[in-house]
Order: structure tokens, then sequence, then C-alpha cells
């Protein structure tokens, strides 16, 4: 089912604004144009009530892995810190991206949109990135109803493909091997509905700025001892940019039954989204028009589909035996449109490919003749399919004894995962117009460049991924709680070059995640908490497919050859303090939260430009990098009134001395960079604070607001910290409800009140791979490339409860 299609069958008659034509102004808060010199190296609502996960009774479905530490037990007893977004605050965002929530509501939990689009954005947090684009290094694990799904290939997380209506909790953890493979800074576990917990139906209707529309519906009822609960969602939105329009379809659906002595559950889920992936634009572009496109087509359709079976079962007084299988089936399909190297050669009648006397082949093996009129701008229009099909399963067990008359908590658990991926990848030689959209001319590229080789690829990989696990928890007097325990990670990763066998090879990774930490209740307000943890990530298809400096590809399209990389190991220490307090002893509650993390990478792997020509770029390991910082949360929850606000701060830095390649202005003639340690590592910004408050005005008319402030940050590419940062930015949102009657209910909201202009994102770029056509085709002068954030925006609906 296609996202166009999910949406027009959901949203039935809806009258929104029309598109907001952006200005051609110059951006507030974005990078004034700079000529740089290279130098040498140096809300609130009358709802549905939902049982959270911090409320009893729970139900009981299968918890997956990344929550063991705290099944049994309260989420005070648990040594790292854990933040808990439920379904009362993603309804209050009244939209359908997840990461909405999380970003306004997981302190120091920031976004960005790299791909140039806000419903497959990056999350970063700690300073480690959980993204939807193939060949960013992944540094956190992503579950939905305990399944892992960082797709097979990338480890990327298609943040568009979860159904966001149908989400009952996430929990953000940190500090636990247990997560599995990836879990570098830390796990996202989303928990999804069920009808055992959720009764009656739902109705969303929302529509406003930039062609916006969105539907959501789900109903959910418990017949005896059979449940089922079902949510369907439906989005459009033309994007404020060119060519940048979304189109989302997701469905999901819980069948569950529920014995004395058990519980089972089968839920099916599948998702469709059509996303223009407009990326970054030349920051000169950007100031001429702030709706600029550099290069386009540039699109990704994602598909998913999945099933899995889930079960619960008491087996003896102190024993409960959970288990899990699943299956996953998700195709990609991007579209992307780039400058390219291929260029007349000396006989301007044949094409050549990097210079003008190599030759450029056809897929038949001859040189390409040159069809291309004289003086024609060339571009290309790179391919890729991406299907993977994972298949896995997992056993947990869970027993609740005292020892030596103290109480304990055990958890041992053993998971496998079996993944098979066909990656393929095509070029189509075209002509770029002065708006940047290229145009294919139906001539394809075979196997052409030296070193450097472009063409057809075709790839099937495997993962194998084993995993077993313990955790236990022992209260060893009634305030001190310990936690020990660890997860055996075994990789094996297979590549099958489908066209040849430069591609093939083989991997197996394993390694030992050690736990250990405590809690301390100092008074019945105040918990300390201090703990240590391993994890580590093992390199992904894509990366072990592009890990040759000598042969360079272009990332995450043209894998050329299967080098050994190593694994990533991250080992955390963290600690804090945590309380809450009643403030007048029935409805209002003060709770908060101070902590401190230090986080050393080793052998991290980075994607970096290839020194050998413009666009490529391979994977490699750079030693050791560091994350630490502090976190701060405060919260109040009055009858009338909740307020909240965090600050975190994070410090990432490199601890090697590097060379690196870059696209930086400030890389040498070979365009490498020097890295020093303590430089810090591009795209983290250090200081990130948010506010929010609610207001209940009138039984009937509640309003609220947030705020998000973020700071400087260094450009992807200037790991020597030489060019200026991209600048911080603050963006502030208003929302409110009036109920009309208990059934419906009037909802609105305005995002960036302020019509902030400011960027997210910001890397280099080749300013000779295509002249400035607004200019009159000179070549652009400024080497910066950012992705601008939506102007304000105005969104009205209708919520209706059943």
């Amino acid at each position: 089912m296609s996202g166009r299609l999910a949406s027009a069958i959901l949203i039935f008659v809806l009258l929104v604004p029309g598109r907001t034509h952006a200005q051609a102004i110059e951006p507030v808060g974005l990078p004034e144009t700079v000529v740089y010199a290279p130098t040498p190296l140096g809300g609130n609502r009358t709802e549905r009530k939902e049982t959270s996960v911090d409320d009893a009774p729970r139900t009981r479905v299968y918890v997956s892995p990344a929550v063991v530490q705290s099944v049994g037990a309260t989420g005070d007893k648990v040594p790292a810190n854990i933040s808990v977004v439920d379904a009362d605050q993603i309804r209050r965002t009244d939209s359908l991206n997840l990461t909405d929530a999380l970003r306004q509501s997981v302190p120091g939990l920031i976004t960005n949109e790299v791909a140039g689009n806000p419903f497959q954005p990056d999350v970063e947090f700690r300073g480690f990135v959980a993204s939807p684009v193939s060949g960013t290094p992944q540094g956190l694990a992503v579950y939905q109803n305990g399944v892992r799904i960082n797709e097979a290939f990338g480890d990327t997380v298609n943040w568009g493909l979860i159904p966001t209506s149908a989400i009952r909790s996430i929990t953000v953890s940190t500090n636990n091997p247990a997560f599995g493979l990836n879990a570098l800074g830390g796990a996202l576990d989303v928990q999804m509905k069920n009808g055992f917990g959720y009764f009656g139906a739902e109705a969303n209707l929302m529509g406003g700025s930039f062609g916006r529309l969105q539907a959501s519906l789900q109903w959910g009822k418990q017949i005896g001892d059979v449940a089922v609960y079902g949510a369907l969602e439906g989005l459009h939105d033309g994007g404020f940019r060119n060519f940048s329009a979304t189109d989302i379809g997701r469905f999901y659906g819980d069948v569950g039954y529920r014995g004395a002595d058990s519980e089972v559950h089968m839920n099916l889920g599948a998702g469709d989204s059509l996303i223009g992936a407009t990326a970054t634009v030349p920051v000169q572009l950007l100031q001429q028009y702030y709706g600029a496109t550099y290069t386009t087509p540039q699109s990704t359709h994602n598909q998913v589909v999945y099933l899995n079976l889930t079960t619960t079962t008491d087996v003896a007084a102190d024993w409960t035996i959970d288990g899990l299988a699943h299956v996953r089936r998700f195709q990609q399909r991007t579209v992307d449109g780039n400058s390219t190297e291929t260029q007349p050669c000396l006989n301007p009648a044949l094409l050549c490919f990097g210079d003008n006397v190599i030759p450029a082949f056809g897929l038949d093996g001859t040189q390409l003749s040159n069809p291309f009129p004289a003086g024609a701008i060339l571009g290309e229009i790179d391919r890729t399919t991406t299907v993977s099909t994972i298949v896995g399963a997992t056993v947990q067990a869970t027993n609740s004894p005292r020892l030596f008359d103290h109480v304990n908590h055990l958890v041992v658990g053993s998971s496998i995962d079996y993944g098979i991926s066909h990656f393929g990848a095509s070029t189509e030689l075209g002509t770029v117009a002065p708006d940047y959209v290229v145009t294919g001319s139906g001539i394809f590229l075979g196997p052409s460049g030296n070193p450097v080789t472009i063409g057809p690829v075709a790839m099937r990989s495997t993962n194998l991924y084993t995993g077993l696990y313990a955790v236990d928890t022992l209260d060893v007097t009634s305030r001190l709680s310990l936690t020990a325990g660890g997860r055996l990670n075994v990789a094996n990763i297979d590549l099958e070059d489908q066209l040849g066998g430069r591609l093939n090879g083989n991997n197996d990774y394993i390694r030992f995640n050690p736990l250990i930490g405590g809690t301390y209740k100092i008074n019945p307000a105040l918990t300390a908490y201090t703990g240590y943890s391993e994890s580590n990530r093992a390199p992904t298809p894509l990366e072990l497919g592009c890990a040759d400096p000598a042969h360079p590809c272009l990332i995450a399209a043209f894998l050329v050859s299967d080098p050994p990389l190593k694994q990533v190991v991250a080992k955390t220490v963290e600690a804090g303090l945590r309380g809450s307090t009643s403030l007048d002893g029935v409805q209002s509650t003060l709770t908060w939260k101070l902590g401190a993390f230090r986080t050393i990478n080793f052998d991290d792997i980075l994607a970096t430009p290839s020194p050998v020509i413009q666009g490529f770029g391979f994977f490699q390991n750079v030693g050791s990098t560091l994350r630490q910082g502090i976190e701060m949360e405060l919260k109040m929850k009055k009858a009338s009134a909740e307020f909240c606000a965090s600050y975190a701060f994070v410090d990432a830095r490199f601890l090697n001395y590097l060379l690196l390649s870059s696209n930086s202005p400030f890389a040498n003639a070979n365009g490498v960079i020097q890295v020093v340690p303590g430089d810090q590592i591009p795209a983290i910004p250090q200081h990130r604070f948010k506010a929010g408050v609610d207001f209940v005005v009138t039984d009937r008319f509640k309003v609220g607001g947030d705020a998000l402030l973020v700071g400087s940050q260094y450009f992807v590419g200037d790991g020597s910290n030489q060019a200026p940062k991209l600048p911080p930015y603050a963006v502030f949102n208003l929302h409110g409800s009036y109920q009309i009657d208990k059934t419906i209910q009037l909802i609105g909201r305005i995002d960036n009140l302020f019509d902030n202009r400011y960027a997210t994102y910001g890397t280099f770029f080749n300013t000779s791979a295509l002249p400035d056509f607004a200019a009159g085709g000179a070549a652009f002068t400024d080497p910066r490339s950012v992705s601008p954030a939506r102007p304000r925006a105005f969104y009205a609906g209708l919520h209706a409860v059943f």
C-alpha cells in the first residue's frame, strides 16, 4: 500500500491552508557567506487514560531485553539514567512523527535533518546517533516490542515507518549491555499498545501549513480472555523546500489471549513512506531562496511488513518464561541526483571518467560515446535498492526468589537473529538544469575509473547475530540494591559479490560485555545511582563493503571491496541522583534528575571523504573517541499546570592524532586535515536546553508551549575545528485545545512561533562540482552546506474519543 493511497483513504475532507512560499531572504541564524582561502595542515487534554510503564497494574506482555533491569523491580533500582515518554506525551505533540515527542521530552536528546526531511531525522543522544541515512556510523539500538529494528544492511533506523499513535511508551535507557549490538550510547525501547490496556476508539484529523494533511484511527476491545487492537495512520506533507513532499501510510494490529498463567500476543505491522530527502543545500544558494534544493531527484521509498509472536508463561511460583519469534521484511529504493566525474575526453566524441583520458565504459564494457551537446552540465542519477529479510527468536527466564532472605531478581536469556540482504546500485548519466534537476539520458555507466570504480553493484549479505545475557539485582539492604550481569555477543557477517569477487568476505566478531552498578536510597525522596558497562558494535555489511582507502566508493551506493574493520567497543561509567516528592500530599509532585556520564569508544568507525576523488569516501577505524557530560531535569505537576525543564552538556572529542580526508576548506592540497587529541567531534553540539509548560485555563480550554535551545556545533568534515561553527538556534512552539463536548475536541499548534531561520546540520561540499546558476554560472565560493529547519507553521484539527 503506497503512502499516497493510505493518505487518500484516511483523510476524507479536510480544508487546510495552502503551501507557504519561502521568501528569498537571508535566513536569521544561518551562517553568512564566507570566502575561504585554504591553508596548509594545521498537551494536557481530556483524553483516554492509559496505564504508563510506571503505573500499576502493568499489562503482562513480553518484556524485551532492553528493559530487563527494571522487570519485577521499581525503576528506582536501575543503576543508570532512564527516561520514559508515554502515550500522553506523544499525543500532546499532535504529531505522527514520534521523534517530535522524543525531542521535547528526553533530556539531551536532539534531532537534525541530515536528510532534509523532518520525518527521517538523525536522533542524537549523548553524542551517539540512530539515523535513517545509510553510511552514518550508528550508536543507538532501537527495539519495537522486543524486536531490534536497526535494519540489517546498515543498522539504519527508519523513524517514518513506526506507527506513532499505537505507541504505549518509549524508554530511553543507558548503561546496559543487555540491549545487544550497537547500544554504544544506549537504546530506545518502543512498547506498543494492545487491547488489554486500551479500550474504545479515537480519531484524529489535522492539517495546516505546507499542505500538511494527516489522520489516525485506533480501536481496542477486550472480550473475555481475548483482546484486539488496531491503528491506521496516513500523512501527506508538501514540505517547505522544493521537491520535499512526504507521503506515509502505516498500520499496526495486535491480537492477544490471556489465561490464568500465560499470555500470548500476535502483532502485525506494515508501513510505506515516500520521502523527499532533499539533504543539505549550499549556504549561498539558501540565502537566495530558503526553499532551495541542490541537485534532485532525491527521494527515498521505504516499505516494511513484520509479524511478531510473544508469549509469557508462569512455569513455577518464582519462574516466568518469555518467548519471542519474529520476521521482518524491509525494502528501500533511493533515487539521488548528483554531479558526476563523467566528462568529455580529449576527443569530445567520447566520454571519460575522473579526467579527460580515463575511459567511461557502458554496461557492455565499451567506451561510451558522447551524446550530450557542447556546454551541457553533466550529472548522474544514482539509484539503490536494498531488500532485507530478518527472522529471529528470543527466550528469556525471570526468577524472583529471596536470596539469603534478600529480595533478588534474576533475568537470563538468549537471542538469535538471521538477516539476508540484497543490495544493488546503478548510475544513469544525465544533464543538470539551472534548477539543479538532473534529467536522465538512458545511458548507464559500467565499471569506470582508476583507482575509483563506479558502476553497477549487486551484493548479497547475511548477518547472524546471537546473544546470551544475564542480569541480577539483589537488595543488599532495604536501601542498597546491587546489579551485575553481562551479555555475550557473537556476530557473523558474510558478503557475496554477485558481479565478481571483489566484495566477497566473511567476518566474525565476538565479545562479552559486563555490567555492574548499584542504587542507594538516601531517603524516601532521594536515590543515588552509579554503574559501569561495556557494549560493542560490529561493522555493518555496508561499512565492510566500503573500507578501502585506495578504492573509495560513493558511500551508500557503490561498494568496491571488503578489507577488515575492527568492532567498536564502548566503555561507560555514569552516576547521579534522582528523586521525587509530593508538594501538597495529593495532586502536586516534584521530580528531578542530576547525572554525569563518560563513554570512551575504542576503534571507533567514521565515514571520511576520499582524497582520491571528490564525492567518494570510505569507512575506517580512527582510534578512540570520548563522549562525556552532565544531564539534569526538573518536573513539576499540579492539578492545573505542568512544568518541565532540562539541560544537558555533551562534550565529544577525538583522543588520537589522526590524518583524515576531508572536504574542509582548511584541508591541505591532498585533501587531508590534521586532528589532534582534544579536537571536538563535528555535528555534536555541547549545550541543549529544553522547557515546557501546560496550563488548564478552564475545564474546557488548555494551552501550553515548549522551547528548545541548542548550542553551536562544528561542521561535518571539520574534525580539526578550524572553520566557524554552525550557529546555535532556538525554537519555540505553542499548542492548545478546546473540549467542545465529551467526544469532540479542537486542537491546534504553532511550530517555530518566531519564524527563526536556522540549520540543524552542516557539512562541506565541492564548490566546483556545479556552478551557481543564480549567480550567472559562477563558481560557489563558500563550501558550507546546511540543512535548513522548517519556518513557522500553523496546524489545526479535531480529536474525537468514542
